[in-house]
């Protein structure tokens, strides 16, 4: 079972590469991480497969002169992680869903690609249970690094 899984990862991953950045998915790929994480496959629970470039960022080109040697383009490294980003991004994707928390899935030589655990805030589903009930009082929290990749650039 252990060898399998990276298997069928590999194999969609070609598939993946074709689709968009931000994709909504019907089900986590790596169903044991998700519930680790708090998804609960009920109404209310939303999963999102997205990428993000490999490698460092390249800081947006100043516009009027300077010295180009001051503007520090190439080698600079962003103070959070590739997880921490691509939770950002999507919570913009989806301003009404809360981020809860996101795991790794795969990579190929371009992009890594992670799935993000969004969460309705407003779903009854979500307002009933005591366990999520949490999630509808606390407002983006993934801009505010509250998610476990976000705290760990925080630490």
């Amino acid at each position: 079972m252990i060898r399998v899984v990276p298997m069928i990862v590999g194999a969609n991953v070609k598939k993946w590469r074709k689709d968009s950045a931000v994709k909504r998915v019907s089900g986590p790929t790596k169903p044991a991480r998700a519930h680790a994480l708090g998804y609960k496959a009920k109404q209310g629970y939303v999963i999102v497969r997205t990428r993000i470039g490999k490698g460092g960022r390249h800081r947006p080109n100043p516009r009027k002169g300077r010295k180009p040697k001051k503007s520090g383009r190439v080698h600079f490294t962003p103070k959070q992680s590739h997880q921490a980003l691509v939770e950002k991004r999507v919570a913009r994707k989806f301003p009404n869903l809360e981020v809860l928390n996101s795991y790794y899935v795969g990579e190929d030589g371009q992009y890594k690609y992670f799935e993000v655990i969004l969460v309705d805030p407003d779903h009854p589903v979500i307002k009933k249970d005591r366990q999520t009930r949490w999630v509808a009082k606390a407002g983006r929290r993934v801009f505010r690094g509250l998610t476990s990749a976000a705290k760990k650039a925080r630490a």
